[in-house]
């Protein structure tokens, strides 16, 4: 198997030991994101909507960076800080994929990095890895 690591700079750089992605044997696995400027590093302002939009910007920037895109993603993890955010974060999450949408888990968790209220990770097929597999 061989494996490479991602980095973009049009996602936040991520902090301590860990990469934004890792490719290997065709698919990508996405780091998790959280709702930070990729600039700045800080969480953006707003609500659960605002961050949703920016965590899906960030995983957006981070499988281009990989070959891939949002269209290839097949399974996303979204951990919420509270549950009374599921309506309103889906409000905005269920905008970024057609009919078939990716298979997801959604868990509320007691704390998220930078005491944000939500976090997503996700796995993908590289462009053109289908053929592959």
């Amino acid at each position: 198997m061989s494996k490479r690591a991602v980095l973009t700079d049009k996602a936040p750089r991520p902090l301590g030991v860990f990469n934004q992605a890792i490719v290997a044997n065709g698919f990508v696995f996405c780091s998790g994101q959280t709702a930070q400027d990729p600039a700045t590093r800080t969480l953006i302002p707003g609500d659960i909507q605002a961050h949703t939009h920016q965590c899906i910007r960030n995983m957006s920037a981070v499988l281009e960076a990989a070959g891939s895109s949002l269209d290839q993603v097949l399974e996303v993890n979204v951990f919420l800080a509270d549950m009374k955010d599921f309506a309103k974060m889906n409000e905005i999450y269920v905008q970024y994929w057609g009919d078939v949408k990716p298979a997801r888990t959604c868990v509320a968790v007691k704390t998220l990095p930078g005491n944000t209220d939500v976090e997503m990770k996700c796995i993908g097929l590289v462009r053109g890895a289908s053929s592959k597999l």
